[in-house]
């Protein structure tokens, strides 16, 4: 893990609908009132819309983008920036790649936003889930595809019951007792550099 002056990525994963670009919209917040560090929060799909628009939803496409999206929070965290990433990245082989290429270069948390399935399908903004289960979505993760949960996350929350500023605190602290951040807190803000809406 990085000292406090190092950079670091934050990396979340889970379900569809978990809550996890909401969980970091939330911990961009949080580490803003934290520290001086640039911070970029980096959603899967806005990244994959804005930079490689070519990609579908193949196994080997979605691994492609979360690779690139990986590439990205790596420069990020070799800067000496704070990356937070936003993915389902449902793949462990995946996720524990990902980890291999920035940890070193600084600091690398997962977290698993381990909310339930039927949670997830119950919130389903967009419909998905239905539009799965009814077969008009191909390679969809948690029904016609397979979601692999970490078995060695650094933080596991469920967004059930917790408001988003509740789980970034959460991982805030978690930051903070493994050194990526200074105990005391905040040396300042800075403009955070969101890609995406």
């Amino acid at each position: 893990m990085s000292e406090h002056n190092d950079g670091f990525t934050v990396f979340l994963t889970g379900l569809p609908a978990a809550g996890k670009t909401t969980t970091a919209e939330a911990l961009r917040r949080a580490l803003l009132e934290r520290t001086s560090r640039p911070v970029t929060l980096l959603d899967a799909d806005v990244v994959r819309r804005d930079r490689w628009p070519q990609l579908g939803f193949s196994r080997a496409d979605r691994e492609a983008n979360l690779r690139g999206m990986a590439g990205i929070a790596a420069e990020i965290t070799k800067s000496g920036g704070i990356a937070i990433c936003a993915a389902i990245a449902p793949y462990a082989h995946v996720r524990e790649d990902l980890r291999a290429m920035i940890e070193p270069l600084g600091g690398f948390v997962l977290v698993h936003i381990a909310t339930p399935m039927a949670v997830c399908e119950r919130r389903d903004p967009k419909g998905l889930y239905a539009r799965a289960r009814r077969g008009e979505i191909d390679n969809f993760t948690g029904i016609s595809d397979v979601y692999e949960p970490p078995k060695a996350a650094d933080v596991v929350v469920d967004t059930t019951e917790l408001a988003p500023e509740v789980v970034a605190r959460r991982i805030v602290d978690h930051l903070a007792r493994c050194g990526s951040l200074a105990p005391d807190g905040a040396n300042g803000r800075r403009q955070a550099r969101p890609i995406g809406p």
